[in-house]
């Protein structure tokens, strides 16, 4: 016996009571092998997902640029991989999915012209708890397409909030902030068995433990899983936990230029050159590919506060620049042939912390990809940022009463 459940039968199962919403909550598998994305006649999509069971969902749509979302309660994408959904002629590019935050997932489809949902619906198998979800979407003009566009407000579906963080307790202690980059529904680069969002998370929490370890270090992770941070909630964390230093990590893939070797990055209004400033378009996309709503936003993470600390940040970061590519040199690298570089990463932006952006390396280059791997190469680069990072906060403490005066 199969049943049919529509988007908003969904929501009602969740509002129904305990026993309702039960049948509806566990985690579902997707299987890989039969969910696909379709073209049809006329412009016509359809995304087909067969799950292990039934789940909630909700579907949407976002302008600016137009993108489809479907977020679920929740599922697991093992297995499944974007360029196995699509056809060669898709309308709809770019497809992400993963976690997007604690016991929510997400599913996030780029468009090559607007389209709206006009059909949704989740089939059930009574007899198995298997279920089908299909969304057909055909074309629309843009202010159709406008009209309808926007993350629907629901108590059940909460907007991402950034994690909690405790302030150190000790006002003296020195706080640093390491940012893993990307996490849930933005994976980053992807290369063989890599990516970008696990490796960036498990050097993060190398790095953590062996601050710790140095003493007199306090440290806090701006995620500590697999889960979606914003580019300002990431910033906010920072800012929440007293940090002294900000340290985004990253290991991206680049299709041309060959670039290769550890990289550290400041910001600056202009890029460096060219290969960086594609890099920082990419990085700042992170709110766009993992489907956040950023009607009305006016890039808060690079609002008027920019400018109130400038004078006095931006020597600091140059400086704790510098000093990652002196003690990361001095681990062994390998070093990028140009080890420091400017652009205008959103992450970086804030006022009054002094911040870095690493790539640690490129997965995009085999001697790279092969050193990421390497448990002993990741704790010969870690010790050189620690080192670096200590050296650079007693520098920088000698200094505060010149910059003061």
């Amino acid at each position: 016996m199969i049943r049919q459940i529509s988007l908003w039968a969904v929501l009602v199962t969740l509002c129904a009571g305990p026993g309702a919403a039960q049948e509806l909550s566990a985690i579902a598998r997707v299987n890989p092998d039969e969910s696909r994305i379709e073209t049809g006649w006329f412009g016509r999509s359809e995304i087909t997902l067969h799950l292990s069971q039934g789940v909630p969902f909700r579907v949407f749509t976002l302008d600016g640029p137009p993108r489809l979302v479907i977020d679920f309660r929740e599922v697991d994408w093992s297995g499944v991989r974007a360029t196995d959904l699509l056809p060669e002629d898709s309308a709809l590019t770019d497809v992400r999915f993963g976690n997007f935050q604690p016991g929510w997932s997400r599913l996030v489809a780029g468009m090559t012209e607007p389209m709206v949902p006009d059909e949704i619906g989740m089939t059930v198998d009574q007899s198995s708890g298997q279920a089908v979800l299909r969304v057909g979407l055909t074309p629309a003009s843009d202010s159709e397409f406008a009209a309808r566009a926007g993350a629907p407000k629901n108590a059940l579906w909460p907007e991402p909030a950034a994690q909690p963080v405790v302030a150190p307790l000790i006002d003296d202690r020195f706080v640093v902030a390491i940012d893993p980059g990307h996490g849930g529904v933005d994976p980053g680069a992807e290369r063989e068995d890599i990516n970008e969002k696990e490796l960036m998370l498990q050097i993060a929490q190398e790095l953590r433990e062996a601050l710790l370890r140095a003493g007199d270090v306090d440290v806090v992770l701006t995620r500590e899983e697999d889960v979606f941070v914003s580019l300002e909630g990431r910033v906010a964390i920072a800012h929440r936990a007293g940090a002294d230093v900000f340290l985004s990590l990253h290991a991206d893939a680049l299709s041309q230029g060959g670039a290769q070797g550890a990289t550290v990055y400041v910001l600056s209004d202009e890029a460096s050159d060219t290969a960086t400033a594609h890099l920082a378009a990419r990085h700042n996309r992170a709110d766009i590919i993992a489907g956040t709503d950023l009607t009305g936003s006016d890039d808060q993470v690079a609002s008027v506060l920019l400018d109130l600390a400038r004078q006095e940040t931006e020597p600091r970061s140059n400086a704790l620049a510098q000093a990652l590519v002196d003690g990361m040199t001095e681990a062994g690298g390998p070093m990028n042939r140009r080890p420091l570089r400017r652009a205008g990463f959103s992450v970086l932006k804030s006022a009054d912390i002094p911040s870095v952006l690493v790539e640690v390396g490129f997965l995009s280059s085999k001697r790279d990809l092969d050193n990421l791997r390497d448990p002993v190469w990741r704790a010969g680069i870690v010790s050189g940022m620690v080192q670096s990072i200590l050296t650079w906060r007693d520098a920088d403490a000698a200094k505060r009463p010149l910059v003061r005066q």
